[in-house]
């Protein structure tokens, strides 16, 4: 595993307790696991996603990651619909470990209320959480 120090995160998105990022785009939302996440799960081998048109509410289990360690479910950033689901991650589930940020993210949701957002921490209160 790597330190703190050498994985990314990035500052135009917002982070969950649970290690999810969530990025606006327009009127949607990108949602994925952060490089954190990723690297304690070690090397992905399936990722179980909702179907589009799925509604969740802030925080409900949307799927799972499941790693050569372990299954860790994963939860929703913000309420919404899902409206795209990273299709590639079929078969390259790894494209999590590679890119979680970019080729490596999970599902786009039109969000309920963008407002939510604000109940997520901003990279700075991430990196004082997982240093904490």
């Amino acid at each position: 595993m790597k330190s703190i120090e050498e994985l990314s995160f990035p500052s135009d998105v917002k982070y969950t307790d649970d290690h999810e990022w969530a990025k606006v785009e327009g009127d949607l939302v990108r949602v994925g696991i952060s490089d954190y996440a990723q690297d304690q799960l070690g090397e992905i081998v399936f990722v179980e996603m909702p179907e589009i048109g799925d509604t969740f509410a802030q925080g409900d289990e949307f799927g799972s990651v499941e790693s050569v360690k372990a299954v860790s479910e994963i939860f929703l950033p913000i309420a919404g619909e899902i409206v795209e689901v990273n299709s590639e991650l079929e078969d390259a589930p790894e494209l999590v470990n590679t890119d979680c940020y970019n080729k490596g993210w999970l599902v786009k949701i039109k969000p309920d209320d963008l407002s939510e957002m604000d109940n997520l921490k901003d990279q700075a209160a991430y990196l004082e959480m997982l240093k904490g």
